[in-house]
């Protein structure tokens, strides 16, 4: 998946990933489901590795003891999230070794549109979770 399908991919999830905010339960349902796939993955690449930080931000921004962040980057981390969470996208999840390169893809691209934001967040995380 180039850049360009994988922006796509991220941006098609934008309006739902804008209803997902807007509801405390449901928002803790989908991180939960998604901390169980993340156990599932054998290997997590680069990207994907970033994900724990991803729900943990978002954590922290429903519970707003942080929220220094523009709501478009969530929209884009809660899309993003919500592909990867897809077991029938793209690529299937379930195909051994490339199930998640359009995953990997989707957060990689969202990585590099929120990764100020990002960093922003793990440096106000390792002041006041220490």
């Amino acid at each position: 998946m180039n850049e360009e399908e994988a922006k796509g991919k991220l941006e098609e999830g934008y309006d739902e990933a804008e209803e997902l905010l807007k509801d405390r339960d449901k928002m803790e349902e989908f991180l939960q489901k998604l901390e169980k796939k993340l156990v599932e993955i054998p290997v997590a690449g680069k990207s994907l590795s970033m994900i724990p930080v991803l729900i943990s931000l978002i954590r922290s921004y429903f519970k707003k003891e942080y929220t220094d962040i523009p709501v478009k980057s969530i929209i884009a981390i809660v899309s993003a999230l919500m592909y990867w969470l897809l077991p029938a996208d793209v690529i299937p999840d379930v195909i051994p070794g490339i199930g998640y390169v359009d995953d990997a893809s989707v957060i990689a691209f969202c990585l590099k549109l929120v990764g100020d934001d990002l960093k922003d967040y793990q440096k106000w995380r390792e002041e006041n979770h220490k």
